[in-house]
């Protein structure tokens, strides 16, 4: 200030101000309170701004991202348990599952003898070894030939052979019971040196299929009746290839 007590010129370009200067400090008190008020109010301020914060655009993200989580783990849970017990989990019922239907129904269903179903019971004897008729088929296709007495039949068998050596399946030549001494030569005319002989000791084969002439039974791999023919009349090469569609390797 200048002598006359007017705001003197400021050399650093500030604006001229007034300033009061008490001489009791205690005069400031309403301003300090008014300071404090502010500072005070700022806090608030502050303190509602960290509050909010959470349910504010960005501070939503977090918790949503959260729960998003959450509920995949949850459905992938429920997911996982469901399909557990669909595929191989136990029933803890206590019920037990009603067990799978036969490969071949119509197997099991026909009678013993009868097309489509089982080879009677009975045994056959194959070089000196007795063998049930269940177990001829041994997880392969078989043709039981039944050969009566003095058949004058070498020309059907050499058919049936050599057909079913195209179709790889074996072949029994199977003679009533005490009438096997014919088969050896019939084997060597039809040139079956591959056949093999039996006996139908209990003579079931014969009494079950055979009617008149050589009979071919066709045999599945899972021992059930295919079909039953007459030689010389049928041609068994197509039923021969269905009982045994797989050719060997190297054929």
């Amino acid at each position: 200030m200048n002598a006359g007590g007017d705001p003197d010129r400021d050399d650093f370009g500030l604006p001229p101000i007034d300033i009061e200067i008490p001489d009791d400090a205690r005069e400031l008190d309403r301003d300090v309170q008014a300071y404090q008020r502010e500072l005070r109010a700022m806090r608030r301020r502050q303190r509602a701004v960290r509050l909010r914060g959470p349910l504010t655009r960005e501070g939503m993200v977090l918790p949503l991202l959260a729960g998003c989580l959450i509920l995949a783990l949850i459905t992938s849970t429920l997911l996982i348990m469901f399909a557990a017990d669909q595929t191989g989990m136990p029933d803890q019922s206590g019920h037990v599952a009603a067990p799978a239907a036969p490969k071949h129904p119509t197997a099991s269903q026909a009678a013993a003898g009868q097309i489509n179903g089982p080879l009677p019971a009975g045994q056959i004897v194959v070089a000196n070894q007795t063998i049930s008729l269940s177990a001829v088929a041994g997880h392969n296709p078989v043709v039981l030939t039944l050969v009566p007495q003095d058949c004058q039949c070498a020309s059907a068998l050499r058919q049936l052979t050599a057909q079913a050596a195209r179709a790889h399946v074996p072949v029994y030549l199977v003679a009533a019971n005490g009438e096997q001494q014919q088969l050896p030569a019939l084997a060597a005319q039809a040139g079956a040196g591959r056949a093999k002989l039996a006996e139908d000791t209990s003579n079931v084969l014969f009494r079950t299929y055979l009617r008149s002439g050589v009979t071919a039974i066709l045999v599945r791999q899972d021992g059930s009746v295919a079909s039953v023919a007459r030689l010389p009349q049928a041609n068994l090469e197509t039923s021969l290839r269905q009982l045994s569609p797989a050719k060997p390797a190297g054929h």
